[in-house]
């Protein structure tokens, strides 16, 4: 980025999330980003942050962006899922580029009037997956691009986390069907996201869920099947019901011509690394990624966000974009169609059973 101004990033809440984006943005891990806002309507938590990371604090979007506004080249929305749709469509005629956490909105409708508004104001829409650039992964990716597993025969996420009630009580928001979603629509997203990413388009999925051990709306465990045009099955484990703490969130990918797991609690450890074709640097991938990161967010924000500045200078293609950001939120909300409709769903449908997204 040398010779190229610096992006200011203005975040658009203070909650969980936020603090990881912050630390790297004001920690000097992104080259050419910088932190320069944060905002909440909470406005104590809007000042602790502020004052934390030594920036600007305002209770609103529209007011940083009234007081401030032209040292702001991206706006990060780091707010409760149900509220990112809204707040897309509202910002972006300001022309600032937008990054949003997952899941990018909790209805397609709402996914598609984001995609649209971004697209009119002429700025980029950024998705956050960023389980995409753990190490793991990407040496999975290269293999997968290079064809080593031939015909794809099954692939397997499982995320058993813990989450117990004081978790939700932290937030009103949390475990309800308008703002939150359950374990798919938030905790398992990014595997799902993953799983989608390497079988390719799915076709039909049938899920079941329950909530076991925490007083919410929402499931806090369920399983799904999923096959996919390529003639793959996949197959998604998704609990914060895991006792007494974080036990996984892990990717398996089956081929005719070898096998590949990633473990740890955050996609995150080479667990097994088998190929019929053995290549020379084969022996040296199990220790790519032997250490766990600090939590279940992974190591891949940063290198995420060197991406996002990466295409907002070169003009290049993100590699989590609106569209395909919606990908998976379409499989998630066939997810839940079959959850409540107690029926196997194909895709291309339109939801009829689902609470997801609901006020």
């Amino acid at each position: 980025m040398q010779g190229l101004a610096s992006l200011g990033f203005a975040l658009v809440g203070c909650g969980r999330i936020a603090r990881r984006h912050a630390d790297l943005l004001a920690g000097g891990a992104v080259e050419g980003a910088r932190l320069v806002a944060v905002c909440d309507t909470d406005v104590a938590r809007a000042r602790a942050f502020g004052e934390r990371y030594n920036v600007p604090h305002f209770a609103s979007a529209d007011e940083m962006l009234e007081r401030i506004g032209p040292s702001i080249d991206v706006l990060s929305i780091l707010t409760p899922s149900g509220s990112h749709a809204a707040l897309t469509i509202a910002l972006a005629p300001h022309g600032k580029h937008i990054v949003v956490e997952k899941p990018m909105a909790l209805t397609l409708t709402d996914a598609d009037a984001m995609i649209r508004a971004c697209d009119v104001a002429g700025v980029k829409l950024f998705v956050v997956k960023q389980n995409r650039f753990n190490r793991p992964v990407v040496k999975l990716r290269e293999a997968f691009d290079a064809g080593r597993f031939g015909k794809l025969v099954m692939g397997t996420v499982r995320v058993r986390w813990r989450r117990d009630q004081s978790y939700y009580d932290q937030d009103g928001w949390r475990g309800t069907w308008a703002e939150d979603g359950g374990v798919f629509a938030n905790q398992a997203s990014h595997h799902v996201d993953l799983l989608e990413w390497f079988l390719g388009e799915p076709e039909t999925v049938y899920a079941q869920a329950r909530t076991a051990l925490v007083d919410i709306e929402t499931e806090d465990t369920g399983v799904a099947i999923v096959r996919f045009a390529s003639g793959a099955l996949g197959v998604i484990e998704a609990t914060t019901a895991a006792r007494p703490d974080n036990l996984e969130g892990s990717l398996s990918i089956l081929g005719e011509k070898g096998t590949v797991e990633i473990a740890g609690f955050a996609v995150n450890e080479i667990r097994s690394w088998r190929f019929s074709d053995p290549q020379p640097d084969d022996a040296s991938v199990m220790d790519t990624a032997r250490s766990n990161p600090p939590d279940v967010y992974g190591f891949g924000h940063a290198h995420y966000l060197r991406n996002v500045v990466e295409c907002i200078h070169h003009g290049g293609k993100a590699l989590v974009d609106g569209l395909e950001g919606r990908k998976s939120l379409e499989l998630i909300s066939a997810i839940y169609e079959s959850i409540f409709s107690g029926q196997e769903v194909r895709m291309r449908f339109r939801p009829t059973h689902s609470l997801l997204g609901r006020r």
